[in-house]
């Protein structure tokens, strides 16, 4: 697969009309980012970052794998949420973000990628199998999907979205669409 910029434009085009929670997302990555950042929030808005991480797939994600997750989420104390999205916040770089997430019981590298976009959609992609492959595919990262990415491959993928965004201009927001919807055709 050859990403072009308007490969990219595309696809993210085409994100609203294939997924049907975009309304919905939009809100998030419009409104999560400062809210995260004010601390003002309640445990649903938090609760909604782990749930899209596996619902966006719209049940091609398992639904006892789904459920277990995000119990295994609602295993946290809220103040421990508010804690390590404060850390995550506070974190000087991307893998002490990540580190600050993954400390919440229930939330790998790829949930905390999401709790990453929706504190920055102008900076970071969440990863997935769909998303991974797809920066595979194109030759942009050598190795194929680690099940489940850790720390260290989260920054190899973080590093090939750096490049495409700035090859491209475009923001995370847009390029994660884009993967997504390109993703989703392989």
């Amino acid at each position: 697969m050859d990403l072009t910029r308007a490969v990219v434009e595309r696809a993210a085009g085409e994100y609203e009309a294939v997924q049907p929670m975009y309304t919905v997302e939009q809100e998030h990555v419009e409104m999560l980012p400062e809210t995260f950042r004010s601390g003002e929030y309640g445990w649903r808005d938090a609760e909604w970052v782990v749930q899209w991480h596996y619902r966006r797939f719209l049940g091609a994600y398992p639904n006892r794998d789904r459920r277990a997750a995000e119990g295994e989420y609602d295993e946290n104390e809220f103040e421990d949420v508010l804690d390590a999205v404060a850390g995550a916040v506070d974190a000087e770089d991307t893998a002490a973000r990540l580190g600050a997430l993954t400390a919440l019981s229930g939330v790998d590298v790829p949930v905390a990628s999401a709790f990453l976009l929706f504190l920055s959609p102008e900076r970071y992609v969440v990863v997935d199998e769909w998303t991974w492959g797809v920066l595979h595919e194109a030759g942009e990262l050598d190795d194929p999907y680690p099940a489940p990415p850790d720390v260290e491959a989260y920054l190899a993928f973080d590093a090939a979205c750096t490049r495409l965004r700035e090859r491209f201009d475009v923001d995370a927001w847009t390029l994660y669409r884009a993967l997504w919807v390109l993703g989703g055709e392989a």
